[in-house]
């Protein structure tokens, strides 16, 4: 009988730009490998304080939708009082309160049940810290 409980730690290579990451694949591989046709529950979390997880349609132009109202709402510049890094760093120790730095999602017989169009993303708007790491876990 496979474990109740499974956990895999992912180490990503985001780069030194702002990036929306497709998780979806990663996920799928995981439940594959752990869930054996069970359902239960895939919790996503990524343990920084300047990242976030979204479920987000991706390839179509909304990751850089996401990425442009993120420069909207929190501008790179010099009005953040976190002013360590990067100008403007300050901002993506706010992202996390907007994105949170984890996702619960059902899974369903073992596959991760997700809407047509919705993928999981890492979102990462810190410039400076170019390698993340994202802990799935499944319990089912």
């Amino acid at each position: 009988m496979p474990a109740p409980f499974s956990t895999e730690l992912l180490d990503i290579t985001t780069g030194s730009h702002e990036t929306v990451t497709d998780l979806t694949q990663a996920c799928a591989r995981f439940l594959h490998s752990t869930a054996a046709g069970r359902d239960g529950l895939l919790n996503i979390f990524v343990p920084h304080a300047t990242a976030g997880i979204a479920v987000i349609e991706t390839g179509a132009g909304s990751d850089e939708d996401l990425l442009a109202a993120l420069h909207t709402l929190l501008p790179a510049d010099d009005r953040w009082q976190h002013r360590h890094g990067t100008p403007g760093h300050g901002r993506d120790h706010v992202l996390p309160a907007f994105l949170p730095p984890h996702a619960t999602l059902p899974v369903i017989g073992g596959r991760l049940e997700l809407g047509t169009w919705q993928s999981v993303c890492l979102v990462d708007t810190n410039i400076s810290n170019v390698n993340r790491q994202v802990r799935l876990s499944f319990l089912g």
